[in-house]
């Protein structure tokens, strides 16, 4: 089963997987399906690698027919930039934004540069990591299997954003599903706020080698002004990969959550 499944071009339906954990989808599987679809498309236009994305959820998606459209912002150099929208079937607003950054590569013979690594790490040996929604359904944590301790926590895609796009193609994509929890994975209380984040920046310095993509979280609040922010490193089992930052916004935990976890 895909996150997304292609109903003909440019136009989706989200799976139960795509679901977030209150109302509408969530933000990481909006921005896999923006990423994985340009990244497909630059692949037959030879953009290069995807090496940045910037999504913007500028309001709530629901569990509905979705439509996208790519504009190319930048194409024909070394660096191409394009924007793709999210909307809702038959509505004139979007929903969300994604700009990706593609770059072609050219490899250059230098020494003594500094490269980021680590030792190998097996994530399958750690401790696995389990999480509901608040509403007791499917959501996009049951896409992942998720593992490890408070350091780093570990991510492997169960299941494809969008089927088609060819392992060549599907890198960023991917790796927004496990980035767009980073705000959560540090958060300094539990089950006293929501926080969800209107943008979500990644930035990626090398493909990850293996399906495991590891984010070593922190996060930030200030509640006397309702904000916060959210950031980490990427991994991959040999080492940094990239990192990714957020907004977030405090917001009340909503007293009907409380009520269905006391019934559960």
């Amino acid at each position: 089963m895909s996150i997304f499944n292609l109903l003909e071009p440019g136009h989706w339906q989200p799976s139960p997987l795509a679901a977030g954990p209150f109302n509408g989808l969530q933000g990481g599987a909006i921005a896999g399906l923006l990423t994985a679809e340009l990244e497909a498309l630059a692949a037959h236009k030879g953009w290069g690698s995807a090496i940045s994305v910037t999504t913007w959820f500028l309001r709530p998606t629901p569990v509905a027919t979705l439509r996208t459209r790519a504009t190319s912002v930048i194409e024909g150099g070394r660096v191409n930039v394009v924007d793709n929208m999210l909307y809702v079937e038959g509505e004139a607003a979007p929903c969300a934004t994604a700009r990706v950054t593609f770059i072609r590569e050219r490899p250059l013979t230098l020494s003594n540069l500094p490269v980021a690594s680590m030792p190998p790490v097996d994530p399958s040996r750690l401790p696995l990591r389990c999480a509901k929604a608040p509403h007791g359904k499917p959501w996009f944590m049951d896409a992942m299997e998720a593992r490890g301790d408070d350091g780093v926590v570990w991510f492997r895609l169960k299941h494809p954003i969008i089927d088609g796009a060819g392992a060549a193609a599907a890198v960023l994509g991917p790796i927004l599903g496990p980035a767009d929890w980073t705000h959560g994975l540090a958060r300094p209380l539990q089950g006293v706020a929501i926080d969800p984040n209107p943008n979500l920046t990644v930035q990626l310095c090398r493909k990850p080698r293996g399906e495991w993509i590891g984010v070593r979280a922190q996060t930030w609040w200030q509640p006397d002004r309702g904000l916060g922010t959210g950031s980490g490193v990427l991994l991959d089992v040999d080492g940094e990969i990239g990192c990714v930052s957020m907004a977030v916004v405090l917001l009340p935990w909503p007293k009907a959550a409380d009520q269905r976890r006391g019934n559960s």
